[in-house]
């Protein structure tokens, strides 16, 4: 992919959209793994701690990167990305639940070890969708990473408070990483080689048909779960 060409550009706001959407859990490492160190102390650890969080997050991603050219491996990114965008609907406490595992650490070493463990261990969606992103590019993963740092670090609990007033923002997200899903799949050889000519002009129907089909089964989820908590209250 050539530089600075629109191409370029999108495909990186879209791994920069990806980074942020799926932060929110790793705010919430953040937090949990920090919050009993001095106040002095945990704004180092949440630097540091980020920092190789940010570090083994761009390794990872640019192997997956290279991996996704063996044959086979766009096809199965796209379908496991389409689960990711579909669970990003869900209205489970997932997040909290995987904050309270977290245990706080009490020295700042520990809390740093204990963020980059966390991070690399909960970051495989991101991992994932952004080396679908960059369309078997490093350059675009390092640029990404390098834009979303500052706004992962400063942003990541901004972006949580937001989804929960407006819930629209969520399902944002959700449709950019059905989008990423669906372009990885026509990214694979053998789908062009089955599509043939007609690969061109049905890549985009299939893709926005897949954002249409996660968002409303997502819809549809989050309001079935909405009813039985409404009827568990109810009893």
């Amino acid at each position: 992919m050539e530089l600075f060409t629109l191409e370029f550009w999108s495909s990186l706001a879209v791994i920069v959209g990806i980074d942020l959407f799926l932060a929110g859990d790793n705010a919430i490492v953040i937090a949990m793994a920090a919050r009993r160190l001095p106040e002095r102390q945990r704004k180092w650890a949440i630097i540091y701690g980020a920092a190789g969080a940010v570090v083994l997050r761009a390794i990872s991603t640019i192997l997956v990167v290279y991996l996704l050219m063996i044959p086979g491996l766009h096809f199965a990114g796209g379908l496991v990305l389409i689960w990711i965008a579909f669970r990003l609907l869900q209205p489970a406490d997932e997040g909290e639940n995987k904050g309270k595992e977290i245990k706080p650490a009490s020295s700042l070493l520990a809390a740093i070890r204990t963020i980059i463990i966390a991070d690399a261990l909960m970051g495989l969606d991101n991992v994932l969708a952004v080396a679908g992103a960059a369309q078997g590019d490093p350059l675009l993963v390092i640029f990404g990473l390098l834009i979303s740092i500052p706004l992962l670090m400063g942003g990541s609990a901004i972006i949580m408070k937001l989804t929960e007033r407006f819930s629209w923002i969520i399902y944002l997200g959700s449709a950019i990483l059905a989008m990423t899903a669906g372009r990885m799949l026509f990214a694979e050889p053998f789908v062009k080689y089955l599509a043939g000519e007609a690969a061109k002009w049905l890549e985009w129907p299939v893709v926005l048909l897949i954002i249409a089909a996660v968002l409303y089964f997502g819809w549809k989820s989050q309001k079935k779960t909405h009813q039985n908590h409404g009827q568990n209250q109810a009893v």
